[in-house]
């Protein structure tokens, strides 16, 4: 059943790439007379309403949809505007298991028009393990039915050696074609696989040219591991180069960190990354990409980045914006209290005349199954906590002693390890929290300090940290957030733009690592 379910999350978690042609005015349209709203019904409403889907170009005017929201960016003022949205994308969900299996046994094909002419494929397993699971696929193949073609051609991909060879996984997940892209006349597509449970694949661009009926396969080894969430083309005369939107996932968590932005350029065969931790993306998981003109817009689970991709190494080439929470202070204040499960509230956030409103970070219920829960919100003065029981350690004492670390992961393992250091403080973006559906939900700072509570005592998820102490057995922290009941508060949506911290310092997990 799990593994049913991991396959189910991947089946339904991977979007078409679509560009469309927003039909609205070339001129800004209004703000609404209010923010929306943003209501919480579990912590996953965090990743799934602010993942783009879609991204809509018309003069002007760029239309960034997630399922509940636009976010539309006027070239005229240089700002977003936030309003209600309602985007259908072509692969709906499936809605019930007899469906979903269904498409296991016999994925649909999905069509490319070129010249007036349709091209259908699909990639699947073979041999095909689904409904009875009596055989074990020993290969991932592309299948491509041309407009005179009665039957499909097929191309191997990459076969279940060849995985295991990568150390990518031990059995092949299901595969999907994650974007389609046509570039001087040429077919682009990207292949992703199912991770999580000894699943995986290897991460694949197909180039197909409908002229001389030819397929070629282009698989980085340093992407291997990856999935692709979206992927586009530019031209840097004499050279092409793709990018590509990527990121990881796991058993029973869809949204884990990887290489982010990723740009291959296919006549050096050579690759660059920019993700959070060495570059000025904003967030975690880059969903979807768009070029446009000498810019490449990058969508990710956090907010939005504009980056004149021809000087991509120059900071002042990116400008970004975030996805941001507030909601109006109650004029009787609210209590505030130092972690989720704790009764007793500290101290009272009173509704000042120059600051009436407050920015919530994040909710999570105070029992699981449950409905009642509380948000965290920023607290400027702080709270204090020494976590005894947690400290920090190499990544190869978790591992092994061949673990290489990630340019994308923390420098040490600890209780903050999914925070980045932005030159200030440690911050954690809402995607970079773990949902980890299948492990007792998201944590952060956090301890099993009443074993009687059916969940930890959560003290910050998102709230900004300064480390005091950190040392192999026990971690001190501030954090710069407290939490308050949910039925006082009605949070809205806005983005804004990303603010660099003054009075950069070094991180100071350096130190820890030189310790060492």
């Amino acid at each position: 059943m799990i593994t049913l379910l991991s396959l189910t999350w991947f089946f339904l978690g991977c979007i078409n790439s679509k560009q469309g042609i927003n039909n609205a005015e070339n001129n800004c349209p209004s703000p609404p007379a209010s923010p929306p709203k943003f209501k919480v019904k579990n912590e996953g409403d965090f990743f799934e309403k602010l993942r783009t889907l879609n991204i809509e170009l018309s003069e002007n005017i760029i239309t960034f949809q997630t399922p509940d929201y636009d976010f539309i960016f006027c070239d005229d003022n240089g700002s977003f505007i936030t309003q209600r949205g309602n985007y259908q994308h072509e692969d709906k969900p499936t809605k019930n298991y007899e469906d979903a299996i269904q498409e296991l046994v016999d994925p649909p094909y999905k069509t490319i028009n070129w010249q007036d002419k349709a091209y259908q494929y699909r990639v699947i397993l073979d041999p095909n393990p689904f409904p009875d699971f009596e055989v074990e696929p020993e290969k991932v193949v592309l299948e491509l039915i041309t407009p005179e073609a009665e039957q499909p051609q097929k191309q191997t991909l990459y076969t279940l050696e060849q995985v295991k060879k990568q150390e990518a996984g031990i059995q092949l997940g299901v595969p999907k074609v994650t974007a389609s892209v046509i570039h001087n006349n040429q077919f682009y597509w990207s292949v992703s696989s199912e991770q999580g449970e000894g699943n995986g694949g290897i991460a694949t661009i197909v180039n197909y040219d409908p002229q001389g009926n030819k397929i070629n396969m282009i698989q980085p080894s340093q992407i291997a591991k990856q999935q692709i969430n979206d992927l586009k083309i530019s031209n840097n005369d004499p050279d092409t180069i793709v990018w590509l939107a990527t990121q990881t996932s796991g058993e029973g968590n869809p949204y884990l960190p990887g290489m982010g932005l990723v740009s291959y350029n296919l006549n050096s065969q050579s690759l660059k990354s920019y993700h959070a931790r060495n570059s000025e993306l904003v967030g975690i998981i880059p969903h979807k990409l768009m070029i446009e003109k000498d810019n490449i817009w990058v969508a990710t689970g956090n907010g939005i980045c504009q980056i004149k991709w021809q000087t991509i190494e120059q900071e002042d080439s990116w400008k970004c914006w975030q996805f941001k929470l507030e909601a109006e202070l109650p004029s009787e204040g609210l209590n505030l209290y130092p972690s989720l499960l704790n009764s007793s509230s500290e101290t009272t956030i009173n509704a000042e005349e120059n600051n009436k409103n407050i920015e919530v970070l994040w909710w999570s219920p105070q029992d699981y199954g449950g409905e009642k829960g509380r948000y965290e919100v920023v607290y400027n003065s702080a709270f204090s906590v020494t976590l005894e029981d947690k400290g920090a350690m190499a990544w190869k004492e978790i591992y092994n002693k061949d673990y290489k670390v990630h340019s994308w992961e923390a420098m040490v393992y600890w209780p903050g390890k999914d925070w980045l250091w932005n030159g200030n403080k440690f911050i954690r973006p809402f995607d970079g929290v773990l949902l980890n559906y299948f492990g007792g939900g998201p944590g952060g700072i956090s301890s099993w300090k009443n074993p009687e509570k059916q969940r930890p005592e959560i003290y910050a998820i998102r709230g900004d940290l300064e480390l005091i102490n950190l040392t192999k057995n026990s971690t001190d922290v501030k954090y710069y957030s407290g939490w308050v009941d949910d039925n006082l508060l009605e949070p809205y949506l806005t983005i804004v733009p990303r603010q660099q911290p003054k009075n950069m310092e070094p991180n100071p997990l350096k130190k820890f690592t030189q310790n060492e």
